[in-house]
């Protein structure tokens, strides 16, 4: 938990949540804040199983999945690669286009570029293109005379991409294989505004109607789209994808915009609510999550 990413004191939050409903399903549980010293601290401690709540950079790139593969520790959530694929928003819309899962049209392109010009037509959207939380988003509207001017901050290479609209949509899948839950429901998120860093985390700061009340046919090319994206991404137990749906357009205004490998577990997060809605408590979804933890040894 905790590490050192932009998303630090929600995967702090995330730990806290999960370290508790673990001990409450009867494991042992220690709780690591993650530094450099981490691979000498999981040396020290031998654990059985890793359970991952970390967010962002370095702790759902590919990086301390990586470290634990070495390590030969079994660990929660998606591998290397699934992972390090997931965290980057353009490989992401890459893996979608093949499985031909529809997603807007995007590019990479300099921060100082982006501040100069328009590089697309407004409506548009500019974000880190490895980042998660919506840390360090922009929309430019229809009509702006000028570009975004990207603050210091932003990374030198940053995601373009075409403005979705409609109401966003979410879809919690939790594994694949025989007997596994699978998708399991759709969740409507109702904002009096943009879903930024703020209305996902701070409590009230977004109303989420699990299940969605959607047609028949929305909700299952949801369910179906979402599964299609975390086996195409090669992800393992728990994934989220994110839709924005355009009511006008039907079924050709559905779009994924990407898939977290490590969902929120905090009081207001996505997934345990979607999983509740199935019947399955928190500490069932984590402990879930803990037996089916593996490595590639």
């Amino acid at each position: 938990m905790g590490g050192p990413s932009a998303e630090r004191e929600v995967s702090l939050s995330t730990g806290r949540e999960c370290a508790a409903a673990l001990r409450g399903e009867g494991y042992e549980v220690v709780e690591v804040d993650a530094g450099p010293d981490l691979a000498a601290r999981l040396a020290d401690i031998a654990p059985d199983v890793v359970f991952n709540a970390l967010h962002g950079r370095w702790g759902e790139d590919g990086c301390v999945q990586g470290l634990l593969e070495w390590l030969k520790i079994p660990y929660t959530h998606s591998g290397v690669l699934a992972s390090a694929l997931a965290m980057d928003k353009e490989k992401t819309k890459g893996v979608y286009r093949a499985a031909g899962l529809p997603c807007v049209t995007s590019l990479l392109a300099a921060r100082e570029e982006v501040s100069a010009r328009h590089l697309m037509e407004p409506p548009y959207v500019v974000k880190p293109y490895n980042e998660g939380s919506s840390v360090g988003v922009y929309i430019v509207n229809d009509g702006a005379n000028t570009p975004p001017q990207l603050s210091a901050d932003m990374p030198d290479t940053v995601m373009v991409e075409t403005f979705a609209p409609g109401r966003e949509l979410t879809v919690s899948v939790l594994g694949t294989g025989e007997g596994d839950p699978g998708p399991l429901c759709v969740t409507d998120i109702l904002t009096d505004g943009w879903y930024d860093y703020s209305a996902k985390y701070s409590v009230g700061g977004s109303r989420h109607v699990c299940p969605a009340d959607l047609p028949r046919e929305i909700d299952s090319a949801c369910l179906d789209y979402a599964l299609r994206a975390h086996k195409a991404l090669g992800c393992r137990g728990l994934s989220r994808t994110d839709f924005r749906w355009d009511e006008a357009r039907g079924l050709d205004g559905l779009i994924l915009l990407e898939t977290n490998t490590q969902p929120g577990m905090t009081p207001t997060s996505l997934s345990p609510e979607q999983a509740q809605a199935k019947g399955m408590s928190f500490g069932q979804l984590c402990r879930w999550l803990v037996e089916d933890a593996s490595c590639n040894r």
